[in-house]
């Protein structure tokens, strides 16, 4: 039997393999300002085999109507989070929130070689350097976008991460993406002119060499979907 959805309740689902990270992250979600008789709900998930495997586990977990995906180094600073999701939540037709992503994705699959992007991230890669990497805003209160990035994904419907063909650290978010809009839902991001929502703290490091391979599987799936921009 599908469990009902509690739709007074957020879950934060993170993957984690550094406990310094995710106390982290943990602090700063743990002082987000809820609305009245909401509840937030924390989901680390330890030792998953891929994110998408995590982020499954993480959804079957919890019976919250909304949950956000996010990475152990990504800081939510915007307080009333919760608040600003609902509001763009209440437009039935928005499957997913993320806070930097583009309008449409090239041949690549990957976001950030679009032509558009939209969104704000501060970015701190090192210590003491703090980069905002603010692209094109908005001109209402979100964008629809074609594909987000995967520091920070918010959801009010349940689609299952795509572990099928995504059996590690890449590609998921832009899948998870292209499965909402199959399904019908929009993907956006919000206007932050006014505030940035996170702070992500990666460290730079190169792609990884099996980032080729999850690259191929994603345009195998979803490559006849693409609609570059030229």
């Amino acid at each position: 039997m599908a469990k009902i959805a509690d739709s007074h309740k957020i879950a934060f689902i993170t993957c984690v393999n550094s406990e310094d990270w995710y106390s982290e992250c943990r602090l700063y979600l743990e002082h987000l300002k809820l609305p009245e008789g909401f509840a937030a709900e924390y989901l680390p998930i330890r030792g998953a085999a891929s994110m998408c495997a995590g982020y499954n586990q993480g959804q079957r977990m919890s019976d919250a109507k909304y949950k956000v995906y996010l990475h152990q180094d990504t800081l939510v600073v915007n307080k009333y989070l919760v608040r600003d999701l609902l509001d763009l939540f209440s437009d039935a037709s928005i499957g997913l929130v993320g806070v930097i992503g583009c309008r449409s994705l090239p041949k690549s699959g990957v976001w950030w070689d679009g032509l558009r992007t939209y969104g704000r991230v501060l970015h701190a890669c090192e210590p003491e350097s703090v980069v905002d990497s603010h692209c094109k805003e908005p001109e209402g209160k979100f964008q629809e976008l074609e594909a987000v990035d995967g520091l920070f994904m918010a959801t009010q419907y349940d689609i299952p991460w795509r572990e099928d063909i995504l059996t590690g650290w890449h590609m998921y978010d832009t899948a998870m993406c292209m499965e909402m809009r199959r399904a019908g839902y929009k993907v956006v991001v919000p206007n932050q002119e006014q505030d940035f929502w996170c702070i992500h703290c990666p460290k730079e490091k190169p792609l990884a060499s099996s980032y080729r391979g999850y690259q191929k599987a994603f345009l195998r799936e979803y490559g006849k979907e693409l609609h570059p921009e030229v």
